[in-house]
């Protein structure tokens, strides 16, 4: 259960949002959205979103709430106090994006987006490509040096740097975050650093979905199972 001296860090995806045929597709939520402000507020603004979108993206679908946020797999963090914490692009991503958009128009259903300081490769809509757009990422990242990062029915190219796990360190040692007890909640491989992070800080972890080989000491089935969870949690600091 969240108690009020502990630290709680979200993923947005698969974890609080639920994953849509697109990106674009996920959008506000009003219930939830009311429940992580009412938690924010009740946690003395402990509470951060981890994400691979960017803060831009984070703010549309949480409507603003005013949060924490490591945006971009930890390559951009924006503190509680508003502060922006950012790494420089990768050069690379402008070459890395001249490969990939001809692989990607020659593929329906495959869809690239461009973080600035990334580009993700989502086949959601072209599962059956999933291992050859894995292979073109890794070209690539040999032949430009940048970082490939697996998720949920997408590969990214990013910019080498922080990884979400390096993000919660990175708060942990921050006001209002730091001396409390970090809880990270997460369903993607991406999270898992998080995991290990918040576990080394003397919290724990989450994982959402199907069971697999985790950091996480605990787990919840799917995004209503997280949403019901955290009105449990925001019923005991009330």
């Amino acid at each position: 259960m969240i108690a009020a001296g502990d630290a709680l860090f979200l993923d947005l995806d698969g974890t609080i949002a639920p994953i849509e045929a697109t990106p674009d597709l996920v959008a506000p939520s009003a219930r939830r959205n009311r429940l992580l402000h009412e938690l924010n507020s009740r946690l003395g603004g402990a509470l951060g979103i981890l994400s691979g979108r960017t803060i831009e993206d984070v703010d549309r679908i949480l409507d603003r709430p005013r949060v924490a946020v490591g945006a971009v797999h930890g390559l951009l963090r924006r503190g509680a106090d508003g502060v922006l914490v950012e790494y420089e692009p990768a050069p690379a991503i402008a070459e890395a994006r001249e490969w990939l958009e001809p692989l990607v128009r020659a593929q329906p259903g495959v869809l690239l987006e461009d973080k600035r300081h990334g580009l993700a490769v989502h086949y959601r809509g072209a599962s059956r490509v999933a291992e050859a757009v894995t292979e073109a990422c890794q070209r690539i990242s040999a032949r430009t040096g940048l970082s490939v990062q697996a998720g949920h029915m997408v590969v990214e190219l990013r910019t080498p740097g922080p990884s979400k796990g390096d993000a919660l360190g990175a708060f942990m040692s921050e006001l209002p975050f730091a001396g409390r007890r970090p809880i990270m909640v997460g369903d993607d491989l991406t999270d898992e650093a998080a995991f290990v992070t918040a576990t080394e800080l003397g919290g724990f972890g989450v994982l959402v979905g199907q069971e697999r080989p985790t950091g996480a000491q605990f787990g919840l089935e799917s995004v209503n199972a997280v949403l019901r969870w955290l009105d449990l949690g925001l019923e005991a600091l009330t």
